[in-house]
């Protein structure tokens, strides 16, 4: 997990809110973010290819059966987050914190490294408003995926937008575009230079990148077959379940809900940070996850809701 995405605070979570989160209610801010129309169907969920890490609990591959729904069809923007700050009020859970974790070559300011991921720095000031650090904006960002967001921080935008973070096995369905045991969201032949398919980290990670490093556009590659951009790398998204490395072998088939337990939230889709040499976690079966009150500068979310066609 810690390669990934800094550790977050080892907080109990039963499920409620933090003590600033306003459950705004209503559901009826406007959502502006298109969204894409998944079918009723099954699927076979999990690792077909035994590559991932054990401890992150991706086998065994089990038939999952799933109830129509529709996706966003990208991470919400930066622009959509800053709807429902305006709107709301809402204060993330960085800001209330006071900082949040930048990766250390694009970071504006000088930050305490995070042990066991030196790479990863606690930076004073780092918030969805300011990615890298104090000083920097989100000018020429706005269709970039918003960052450095909590689960619950999520979860309150999707309380006001009538919305809900994805279950895992949504995620997986829709991040599949219909193709069936792919390694990736196109097919199973691996994004590479010539061909990147999706952003991860190019180069020696984690101090020797051959390109830039960062968020990219939410639609800057090619959709799946469903028509969802970057189901692979640019950020971790969020899903509404708890995570267990065991959960797959006690899984309900219809319309699985998760763990009834837990501490953990599970993050899906790998981010810009990835790279094949420590984590290959931009496979559609890949699983991560942190504690609800963690925050990153590879962290977003993407959300569903009743499918509208």
């Amino acid at each position: 997990m810690s390669c990934c995405h800094p550790p977050g605070p080892a907080h109990d979570d039963a499920g409620g809110s933090g003590p600033h989160v306003e459950r705004t209610g209503g559901g009826s801010g406007p959502h502006l973010v298109d969204v894409a129309d998944i079918p009723a169907g099954i699927f076979a969920m999990g690792d077909a290819f035994d590559e991932g890490y054990r401890t992150d609990g991706e086998t065994p591959v089990h038939e999952v059966e799933l109830s129509a729904f529709a996706i966003d069809t990208t991470a919400v923007t930066n622009a959509a987050f800053a709807s429902f700050v305006a709107a709301t009020g809402h204060r993330t859970d960085a800001e209330t914190f006071g900082g949040s974790a930048v990766f250390h070559t694009y970071a504006t300011a000088r930050g305490e490294p995070v042990p066991g991921t030196p790479w990863w720095l606690a930076v004073a000031g780092a918030s969805w408003r300011r990615p890298a650090g104090p000083g920097s904006t989100l000018d020429g960002l706005a269709d970039h995926p918003v960052v450095h967001v909590s689960h619950r921080d999520a979860q309150a935008y999707c309380d006001w937008a009538g919305r809900a973070l994805p279950t895992e096995a949504q995620w997986e369905y829709a991040a599949r575009g219909g193709l069936r045991g792919a390694r990736y969201p196109w097919g199973d032949a691996p994004p590479t230079a010539d061909d990147p398919r999706c952003k991860i980290f190019r180069g020696d990670f984690p101090d020797e990148p051959t390109g830039p490093v960062g968020t990219t556009p939410v639609r800057a590659f090619e959709p799946n077959g469903h028509g969802l951009y970057q189901c692979a790398g640019n950020v971790w998204e969020w899903c509404a379940d708890r995570f267990s490395a065991r959960y797959y072998r006690v899984a309900d088939r219809t319309d699985p809900q998760g763990p009834a337990r837990g501490s953990a939230r599970v993050l899906r889709g790998g981010s810009h940070l990835c790279h094949d040499s420590y984590c290959h976690r931009y496979r559609v079966a890949a699983r991560s996850h942190n504690t609800p009150e963690s925050t990153a500068s590879n962290i977003g979310f993407r959300t569903v809701g009743p499918r509208v066609g």
